[in-house]
């Protein structure tokens, strides 16, 4: 638990990855642990459709839906419209994920990209911010946001699982977006997205565990859970200089500042 009884927020998780009789647990230690809310993420239209009913009668749940740049290229990519048209189910509080992943290259990049940018004007469409998945592609992610925000208008974006390099971070700080911080920041080795973490302004920061992938120490290398999401958000306090208590509070004032539906 955070120590302190404040309410922390997993604001990235993937629930339905839980077996419908692993789900209840998962539910009942979170809440014990403090964490009182949930997003459970999208990773490609058909799965992003069934979340509601996944979490529908569970108040402290919300969802996403979205396009994975790994299944770019599995369907024909949604119209800015189409997505938009998605998030008028009452729990569905962002787009994404999306973004590009040149580590694994599972769909061509240029694929990525336009699926990336369609993602991004869905977002300013519906009104709600986009989750992005970053992975090896720094200088693109930076370039498509610039171009996107230059061409269109302001929109709302966290990077979530924030493992990146400096230059992107400064790019994305500069454009008013927020970054999500996972088990990796507990890690040994970690100490760039340590470093850099520190220097991101206090009212960008939101945690998430990414749920069940990269359990943080010090479970590392076991199944991960939205319990688990007060081991990364000590850790956060402590590179900044703050209780527990304080991040806590801190990082769910700016999840929902972010997600105004769920405000």
């Amino acid at each position: 638990m955070s120590g302190s009884g404040a309410m922390l927020i997993d604001s990235h998780c993937h629930l339905d990855y839980y077996t419908p009789a692993e789900f209840p647990g998962v539910l009942d230690r979170a809440a014990a642990a403090g964490v009182g809310q949930m997003v459970t993420i999208g990773t490609t239209i058909a799965q992003s459709q069934t979340l509601p009913a996944l979490i529908e009668g569970r108040d402290n749940l919300w969802c996403t839906v979205g396009v994975h740049p790994h299944h770019a290229a599995e369907a024909p990519i949604p119209t800015p419209e189409e997505l938009a048209a998605l998030t008028q189910h009452r729990r569905v509080i962002g787009i994404g994920e999306s973004g590009l992943d040149y580590f694994y290259d599972k769909a061509p990049r240029d694929v990525q990209a336009e699926n990336f940018r369609v993602h991004i004007r869905g977002a300013r469409l519906a009104g709600v911010p986009l989750c992005i998945h970053a992975r090896d592609a720094d200088d693109d992610i930076a370039t498509i946001l610039r171009e996107e925000r230059e061409r269109g208008g302001d929109f709302d974006f966290l990077l979530h699982c924030f493992s990146s390099g400096r230059g992107l971070a400064e790019a994305a700080v500069a454009l008013g977006g927020y970054f999500s911080f996972s088990g990796i920041l507990t890690f040994p080795k970690s100490n760039e997205v340590r470093e850099i973490a520190r220097d991101i302004p206090l009212d960008r920061l939101l945690v998430e565990t990414d749920a069940p992938y990269l359990a943080p120490m010090p479970f590392r290398g076991k199944r991960n859970e939205p319990a688990w999401v007060a081991h990364t958000a000590k850790v956060l306090a402590s590179v900044h200089g703050m209780e527990p208590e304080a991040m806590a509070e801190l990082t769910t004032t700016n999840f929902r500042r972010l997600f105004r539906k769920a405000a």
